[in-house]
C-alpha cells in the first residue's frame, strides 16, 4: 500500500485537546474533508483518527480528534503526518501533480543547467514553492507555477523549468 501525505500535526491549540494543522491540499480546508486522517506517528506507527471539528486558522488549520480531550494528549501527536492511501486520492486533471510525485525528481532549467531533486516543497505567501538540493548540498527555490513548470516526465524522472540557476 502506498502512501501520500496531505499534511502535518504541529503543536497543541488552547487546552481542550485541539491541535495545529499543517495542510498540503489546495485550498486548505480540502482536508478537513475527510473524516477519518490516518497519521503516521514520529516512531512510524500508523493509527487512525476521527475528525470531531475542524477550521481555518490564521494560514493553517486547526482540528479536533476523537479521544483528544486535553493539551498533552494532543502535544503526543506533534509531528505526525497526516497520510491518505494514493488510490483514494482524486484524478488530476492535465498539467497537474501531487507534490509526493515529483519529489527526487531530477530538475534541469531552460538553459541546461542542472539544479539538482525535488527536495520538499514551502508554502509561501505567493504560492508553493519547490526546493531542489544539488548533491553539493546547495538549494534552488523554484515557484512551483505553470509559468515557472515547463515540462513533468514523471516516466523519465525529470521536470524542466524556467528559473535561472543564479538569481541576482
Amino acid at each position: 500500500m502506498e502512501w501520500v501525505e496531505l499534511g502535518r500535526l504541529g503543536a497543541p491549540y488552547g487546552i481542550r485537546g485541539w491541535i495545529h494543522v499543517e495542510s498540503h491540499t489546495q485550498p486548505r480546508e480540502r482536508l478537513l474533508e475527510y473524516p477519518q486522517w490516518t497519521l503516521q506517528l514520529p516512531a512510524g506507527e500508523r493509527v487512525s483518527w476521527r475528525v470531531m471539528d475542524g477550521r481555518p486558522h490564521g494560514k493553517s488549520l486547526v482540528a479536533s480528534l476523537e479521544g483528544v480531550a486535553d493539551r498533552n494528549a494532543a502535544a503526543a501527536l506533534t509531528g505526525a503526518a497526516i497520510e491518505i492511501e494514493r488510490a483514494a486520492l482524486p484524478r488530476l486533471k492535465a498539467r497537474e501533480y501531487y507534490r509526493a510525485d515529483l519529489a527526487g525528481l531530477a530538475v534541469r532549467n531552460l538553459e541546461g543547467a542542472d539544479l539538482g531533486r525535488v527536495s520538499h516543497f514551502v508554502d509561501a505567501p505567493t504560492g508553493a514553492v519547490m526546493v531542489t538540493k544539488e548533491a553539493g548540498g546547495r538549494e534552488h527555490w523554484v515557484l512551483a507555477a505553470p509559468k515557472h513548470l515547463r515540462k513533468v516526465d514523471l516516466t523519465a524522472g525529470t521536470v524542466l523549468v524556467d528559473w535561472p540557476a543564479e538569481l541576482e
